[in-house]
């Protein structure tokens, strides 16, 4: 029987999707009051990959990539998704239901992006309170982070590998340095 034990900490990730770039930052300010400081962000990219958001969120869509300096559980991307979620709802059109603004959350560990969705499908497992995850991209020794056969269009291009190469830079930093922590704590007790 295996041992039941506590996951390692992950890195919080958010993909942020509108046609006006300015709100970028709005919603990284509201995002930092909840989940701590931001240690990385990306270029603003263009997303021309899918016409599903157009009709919604309007032309000229572009993307941009936060990551977060606290390492969260695993479980707490629940939490994170029903708070963007809320936080999109700031980004209504004036009197609509209709986004300005969509926020994805996810995290990243050392093998694997995982994306949290409000969506069922086969390849993804409910994680509680109306929150699925999906393994969107593994990470392979010497090779980098690969696709599955579900992956989105935009999460297969060399741009995104790149960010969450980048971004699986510093959280392999952070881990390093909570291990010297550890470390040194264990030495000055024993």
């Amino acid at each position: 029987m295996g041992k039941v034990k506590q996951p390692i900490s992950v890195k919080l990730i958010v993909g942020m999707l509108s046609s006006e770039k300015d709100l970028f930052s709005q919603a990284e300010d509201m995002m930092s009051q909840k989940f701590g400081p931001i240690d990385f962000k990306s270029s603003v990219l263009l997303f021309n990959f899918t016409p599903y958001y157009k009709k919604e969120m309007g032309e000229k869509l572009k993307r941009k990539f936060i990551s977060f300096k606290r390492l969260i559980s695993p479980e707490e991307i629940i939490e994170a998704k029903l708070f963007t979620n809320e936080l999109e709802k700031k980004f209504f059109y004036p009197y609509s239901h209709t986004r300005h603004l969509n926020l994805d959350p996810g995290y990243l560990t050392l093998a694997k992006v995982v994306m949290a969705t409000t969506k069922n499908y086969q390849h993804r497992l409910y994680l509680g309170k109306g929150i699925y995850a999906e393994v969107t991209l593994r990470y392979r020794r010497k090779k980098g982070f690969a696709p599955w056969e579900w992956t989105y269009p935009d999460y297969r291009s060399p741009e995104y590998l790149e960010i969450f190469e980048h971004i699986r830079e510093i959280y392999i930093q952070q881990l390093n340095s909570f291990r010297l922590r550890k470390n040194r704590i264990k030495g000055l007790k024993g």
